[in-house]
């Protein structure tokens, strides 16, 4: 994971810069990221739990995959690659919207990301790599729901901050139809 380097990006997403991944989050400098929310045709979101051996994070219950775009690298071409190299699915996606978060994580690690959400609808079955997700499964938004407010616990700070966000977003764009455009 050394020298992997991320896109430092001003409040706006203009790129200011790279700089190696474990030391922006680190520092809490704000850089690219991706996120990816799967669905498949019953309108479950595929869920991956985060490897334990992940820098942080690790057991937790997360969004279907996520990164950061290489330098050079769009950001749906970020999300295509990490989508396949965690979850083993090639789908098409759609870029949805972005959102930006600041989040404190253990290990004196800041995560400052100007994120790029995309999903998609399908119904490939994931072949997790291990190193990267060691459980996944699909989940009815109304039970995640329910599963976030009882024990939030169990999720990334970032899933719980995003996640409404997603849900607002199918709300305004008839549900899983967008998707599926």
């Amino acid at each position: 994971m050394t020298d992997i380097q991320v896109i430092l990006v001003d409040e706006h997403d203009n790129p200011t810069g790279t700089m190696e991944k474990l030391q922006a989050h680190h520092l809490g400098q704000r850089h690219r990221a991706i996120s990816v929310y799967l669905f498949n045709r019953a309108g479950e979101l595929l869920l991956q739990r985060r490897a334990q051996g992940k820098y942080h994070c690790g057991g937790l219950w997360s969004n279907s995959c996520c990164g950061h775009p290489y330098p050079d690298e769009s950001a749906q071409a970020a999300a295509q690659r990490r989508l396949f190299e965690e979850m083993g699915v090639r789908a098409t996606l759609r870029k949805l919207f972005e959102f930006s978060y600041c989040l404190e994580l253990p290990g004196g690690m800041t995560e400052n990301e100007y994120g790029h959400i995309f999903g998609a609808v399908d119904d490939q079955p994931p072949h997790p790599d291990p190193e990267e997700a060691d459980d996944f499964r699909y989940i009815a938004l109304a039970d995640l729901e329910a599963e976030l407010a009882a024990q939030p616990e169990r999720f990334t700070p970032w899933f719980r901050l995003c996640y409404p966000a997603l849900r607002q977003h199918l709300r305004d764009h008839g549900e899983l139809a967008a998707l599926e455009a």
